[in-house]
């Protein structure tokens, strides 16, 4: 029976390649496509041609929007460029006899006459050409583009395929899959955008249900499908990754800096079940020495039961009796509150007369609401296109938020379960599904900016669609199998996301779904790689417990130094929060940014940098005592006992109370005293561990602080940037300290700073700080009681130097 199966499930497959083939054979033979004219506008070019129009528009001086449109052939708005951006970028047109050439600073487009297609160049390079371009028939819709030979092709969403995607057709549809572990070709969230190894992205910007074929039906051609939407693709060029993926947040949008309390630990479970639940949870924490900064509550909150009571959007009283006062109290302590809510109001809830009468739910053909059942009972779909819906759905949290809710987490926003005959405000359900939750997420963030400027959103949901990081949407990779092939994909998944805008893809840390008993190693091996990872949330269903407090006392103590660890790097990883929010720089990059000559690290998910300055392989097999990690060049410390790698590959040896996490020569980390929530945050003393290395004689970093909280804080000046660099000579070491920015509510008027040096293996000549000689200790414990001085670890190889810096410059000079 399982052979049958088998074999019927390829058979399948094969059915599926054959009618991709059928399809590209038809727009083959097709009539090729020609030019009739052209008239070039202040922002854009529009070409006329024998079957409908093509108006390419610059957005940005390496990103260009090519939109082909046909007389009687249905079009949507773009949902994937951000129009709030101020552009006005130069383009330039140059006709000659066969071609136009029309060119922005950073990119060229040759558009050939006879037969119609367009080629992309960088720096008189190519990138990428149309082969057919643009097709369209009665039921479908796309674009066919030629591929080069050794072209390497990432992106196209949450898929566990590898990082090459290229050979895979890949279904455009979000779609839940439950309990994944190591091979999953549609999820939660798919994109129609790939990132190529020639350094440029193409993005089609259109949310229908398609296909994206990268090579699988035709080796050297990328065809992009869909049942209907918007005929229009965005390419993008970079001379670099990082440049590129810039130029595609500036044209699709930037992630806002979230409130620094995201970057802290969550309590979150499917879930608890009662206000006393939540209130014992929440001091078991702090019972047991865990920082917490937010508890999530599934559910349970509106109703006691897993069904029939989605859609009621108000706390069961029964269960939570005082939930204002919950969420007070839980404020004053420094810890959040996040409510899940999801689209769908069953029925059966208690909104569901009042859905209707406020015309909120998506209609059927007839024109009345569509009911369809599904998991939790029979239900109607919020229409999230429909201004109407919108306004109603925001009023619920709105009310909510003025009982003290933090955040939201949008669940199953696929949406899980969506009929074809969905009729929505601007399309059917087919048209919009891959945009439903982009949609809810910029409802929720639109509406909260609008009414509360001054509070920065937290928007957590599992599916939306390119550009949708604008609203500050944190995507999290879905119902994964708490198992070790749940954990073996995750660097992948958020790797793949990150590359087109995603910067905060997580993992429900432990594994979410089955999982017959504990698995202590398991669970361990997770929470530490969560330390390096955007959002540090364990979450599962409640046979196991997801909280590290409820587990053994071996299980706690290693779990609670490392979230501990999470909590000192605050200064560290909200710097990589800013520069995501400034360049859409991710804060987990592969390693073929650091060596983008070397074509192998592409494909390479086993370790990651986390920031510039870290790299991080996670344990994901059981019995691991050395872990093999690749390297993409120079020298790297590790961070546990400073033991030094270089070259190709690194064995770092493990126990279960370490990972392999290295830093690079040259690296300044900082840190700071343990907190027990981001709301005791401080800089006022601060740690500096610098790795001195002759490979890096220079080397310089900074900091980013704000309040946590402020809206726009870099934008109005309300920030400090603390500046550090190293100057290495035969004589010793030089470093000098800065600052700018106007400074925010709460600065330290003054910083004690505890420089760490670590590779250094002699007592020094001298220590000066900005000329005045610092005395040098003999005793730990005398450099330890004093407010400034040094003092040399020989033993580790360390020299720390405490001393206190102000608002003004600072030069640091260690002599050997």
């Amino acid at each position: 029976m399982i052979r049958k199966f088998s074999l019927l499930r390829h058979s399948f497959r094969g059915l599926l390649g054959l009618a991709a083939l059928c399809v590209a054979v038809q727009v083959q033979s097709a009539d090729h496509r020609d030019y009739r004219s052209h008239r070039l506008g202040e922002h854009s070019l529009t070409i006329e041609t024998s079957d409908g129009s093509v108006t390419l528009s610059p957005l940005g001086t390496a990103a260009l929007e090519v939109h082909y449109q046909r007389d009687g052939l249905k079009q949507l708005p773009s949902f994937a460029i951000d129009s709030s951006s101020e552009r006005a970028p130069k383009a330039t047109l140059d006709e000659e006899k066969d071609r136009l050439v029309y060119r922005t600073d950073g990119l060229t487009a040759v558009i050939h006459k006879s037969p119609f297609r367009i080629d992309y160049l960088r720096n008189q390079q190519p990138l990428i050409g149309e082969e057919l371009g643009f097709f369209a028939n009665e039921t479908m819709r796309g674009f066919r583009f030629a591929l080069a030979p050794q072209e390497k092709l990432l992106g196209g969403g949450e898929r566990v395929l590898g990082m090459d995607r290229r050979g895979q057709r890949l279904p455009l549809y979000n779609r839940a899959h439950y309990g994944y572990t190591t091979e999953s070709s549609q999820m939660y969230f798919s994109l129609p955008a790939v990132m190529s190894s020639n350094k440029y992205i193409l993005l089609f910007d259109n949310s229908a249900t398609g296909n994206l074929d990268l090579g699988a039906s035709e080796e050297d051609v990328l065809q992009f499908e869909a049942v209907g939407g918007r005929t229009s693709y965005i390419i993008v060029a970079g001379d670099t990754y990082p440049q590129l993926i810039e130029n595609y947040v500036a044209v699709t949008g930037k992630q806002p800096l979230p409130p620094r309390w995201a970057l802290g630990n969550f309590a979150s479970r499917f879930g608890y079940r009662t206000e006393q639940e939540v209130r014992a949870t929440v001091d078991k924490f702090a019972e047991e020495d865990f920082p917490l900064d937010a508890v999530v509550l599934d559910l349970y909150w509106f109703g006691p039961d897993i069904k029939g009571h989605m859609g009621n959007l108000a706390w069961d009283k029964n269960a939570f009796p005082r939930p204002e006062k919950m969420m007070a109290d839980f404020n004053e302590r420094g810890i959040n509150t996040i409510l899940v809510t999801e689209p769908f109001i069953l029925s059966t809830s208690e909104r569901w007369d009042e859905a209707v009468a406020n015309n909120a739910l998506a209609k059927n053909l007839a024109g009345q609401p569509k009911r369809f059942d599904f998991y939790f009972g029979n239900t109607g779909l919020i229409d999230v296109f429909s201004e109407e819906a919108g306004d109603w759905f925001w009023n619920i949290y709105d009310g909510l938020l003025q009982q003290g809710v933090a955040g939201w987490w949008g669940d199953l926003g696929e949406p899980e379960v969506h009929p074809s005959d969905t009729v929505h405000a601007i399309g059917m359900a087919d048209e919009i599904h891959n945009a439903y939750g982009h949609k809810w997420a910029q409802l929720l963030h639109d509406k909260q900016t609008a009414q509360y400027p001054e509070r920065r959103p937290f928007i957590m949901m599992r599916a939306g669609f390119a550009g949708s990081q604008r609203y500050g949407m944190i995507p999290w990779t879905g119902d994964v199998a708490r198992e070790w092939g749940g954990l073996q994909p995750q660097v992948e998944l958020a790797l793949s996301m990150s590359l087109l805008g995603f910067g905060y893809t997580h993992s429900d840390l432990g594994g979410f779904a089955g999982g017959e008993k504990f698995d202590r190693e398991l669970y361990i091996r997770w929470l530490q790689y969560g330390v390096f990872q955007p959002v540090y949330r364990p979450h599962a269903q409640e046979h196991i417990a997801s909280e590290p407090v409820f587990h053994d006392r071996r299980t706690r103590n290693i779990t609670r130094e490392f979230v501990k660890l999470r909590y000192r790097l605050l200064p560290y990883n909200y710097t990589l929060a800013f520069e995501n929010s400034q360049t859409g720089m991710p804060l987990m990059r592969p390693l073929f940014f650091e060596n983008e000559s070397d074509s192998a690290l592409i494909d390479y998910k086993d370790a990651y940098l986390w920031g510039d300055d870290f790299l991080v392989a996670p344990v994901t097999e059981a019995d691991v005592d050395e872990v093999s990690v690749k390297l993409p060049g120079g020298v790297w410390f590790d961070y546990w006992n400073d033991d030094q790698y270089s070259g190709d590959l690194a064995q770092v040896d493990v126990d279960l109370e370490t990972i392999p996490v290295l830093v690079r020569a040259g690296a300044f980390i900082p840190t700071i005293d343990d907190i027990a929530t981001t709301r005791d945050y401080s800089s006022k003393a601060l740690t500096l561990d610098y790795y001195a290395h002759e490979s890096a004689p220079q080397s310089s970093a900074y900091i980013y602080e704000d309040d946590g909280t402020t809206v726009d804080a870099f934008d109005r000046g309300h920030y400090e940037k603390l500046t550090f660099t190293a100057n290495r000579s035969d004589g010793g070491i030089d470093f000098a300290f800065d600052r700018e920015g106007d400074g925010y509510k709460g600065m330290p008027e003054a910083r004690t700073i505890t420089l760490n040096i670590h590779n250094w293996q002699q007592s020094p000549a001298s220590i000066e700080a900005d000329g005045d000689a610092l005395t040098l200790f003999q005793r730990e414990k005398d450099f330890a009681a004093a407010p400034q001085g040094a003092w040399y670890d020989k033993r580790n190889d360390q020299l720390l130097v405490k001393f206190t810096w102000g608002k003004q410059p600072l030069q640091l000079a260690v002599k050997n």
